[in-house]
């Protein structure tokens, strides 16, 4: 008998130890795994973000933190051996407040990073990037500065949405095959260096286009940001029947306004920063019929990934994505595919993921959302085909 009870109590050990042998538990790379529902061991790799969550360009965080966090559940849900934790902090897209974000996501264990929304706020914080050797890709930071500076190329920065430059130089080409008639002015904000980078690569490429430019000195300030009857009036007395407005929907609010209110309607257009016009709360959407903005997304395109990703996004969310959101989400599965070809896994030695994924990035091509056959420079910008959009009865509509 004693026999007997020493055997099924040897027996119990044994399969103690075995389910021991199946747990989800760290074993000691820096990711961190465990098992899938097939038993196969995954890695968990940190992803961070900083970008407004509050104050006055809180659309654009919001957006992208929705659409990123809709890529991370949907790859966590797949099959993929590659998990992502997703964190944001709230920088409100101011360049101290971002520095601040950093420091805490990198005392988070940030492996890599959707870097941060805006443009002001990615500049301040670029070079911690480079120096603590964290890959980052921002959705929609459209600054050079935040990819490469004069003296120096970011090599682990990286950009989904166009530079300001392309979007300038962007903006006048489709001005040049659509608008080739118009007289047109510029109003834009001079000490921002996302609005002053694309009107300064605009105005060139319009006169290499010869385009008719009537009106091009309608610069405003961050104190000047209410009042654009100087601007409105010059731009009408010249006669201008369209007005570039490669600023942030804020502004650009203001100014449909006014010019309202004088009887001034030229087409209005704009690049980026105008989109999240249509859910600025208190405007009237109303003003903004007929205004057209260069962006890589349009939500009512019919191929099944964008009508897949705007149906989810409109069921959790309760309204339509825009165009950060959907470069949000292109930046989550670009991350994920450069880590899968990278030869990511449970057993991968994450030393080597900031040369990997730099190479991956060199090298790669990417379909997604805003883009098919993307690809990156070696300083961080992307090459993609832009579009257009014009809001038609409250919505964005493709403008080709």
């Amino acid at each position: 008998m004693k026999k007997l009870l020493l055997v099924l109590l040897s027996l119990l050990c044994v399969l103690s130890l075995a389910g021991c042998g199946n747990s989800n538990g760290n074993s000691g790379n820096e990711g961190g795994n465990g098992g899938s529902e097939e038993g196969a061991a995954t890695v968990t790799v940190k992803l961070g973000c900083s970008g407004p969550l509050s104050g006055d360009a809180k659309v654009y965080g919001e957006a992208v933190r929705n659409a990123a966090q809709i890529a991370v559940d949907e790859i966590n849900a797949s099959g993929s051996e590659i998990k992502f934790d997703f964190f944001m902090e709230d920088d409100q897209a101011d360049p101290e407040k971002a520095v601040a974000a950093y420091s805490t996501l990198y005392d988070k264990g940030m492996q890599v990073s959707l870097f941060t929304v805006t443009s002001g706020a990615g500049a301040a914080v670029a070079a911690n990037y480079d120096e603590d050797k964290i890959f980052a890709i921002t959705p929609s930071g459209s600054a050079t500065s935040l990819v490469y500076t004069d003296d120096k190329n970011f090599a682990g920065n990286f950009q989904m949405c166009f530079t300001d430059p392309n979007q300038g130089v962007a903006a006048a080409d489709y001005m040049a095959t659509h608008f080739a008639d118009k007289k047109i002015a510029i109003i834009y904000k001079s000490d921002d260096v996302y609005s002053s980078g694309v009107y300064e690569k605009f105005v060139a490429e319009a006169a290499a286009k010869n385009l008719n430019v009537v009106y091009k000195d309608g610069a405003f300030t961050s104190d000047s940001a209410t009042d654009f009857a100087t601007q409105l009036t010059a731009a009408q007395s010249a006669g201008a029947d369209l007005v570039f407005l490669p600023i942030y929907y804020q502004p650009a609010s203001t100014i449909l306004k006014q010019a309202n209110d004088m009887g001034y309607a030229p087409t209005f257009f704009g690049v980026d920063g105008m989109d999240g016009i249509l859910t600025l709360e208190g405007f009237d959407t109303s003003l903004a019929e007929g205004l057209y903005l260069l962006t890589p997304f349009a939500a009512d395109a019919q191929d099944d990934l964008t009508k897949n990703f705007v149906s989810t996004y409109e069921s959790k969310f309760g309204e339509t994505p825009n165009q950060f959101a959907a470069d949000a989400y292109d930046c989550v599965y670009a991350i994920h595919q450069a880590l899968r070809d990278a030869g990511v896994n449970a057993d991968y030695n994450f030393d080597n993921l900031y040369n990997d994924i730099v190479a991956q990035f060199n090298s790669m091509t990417f379909n997604g959302l805003t883009g098919e056959n993307m690809t990156w420079a070696e300083n961080g910008e992307v090459s993609k085909a832009p579009k257009a959009v014009v809001i038609t009865n409250g919505v964005y509509v493709s403008a080709d």
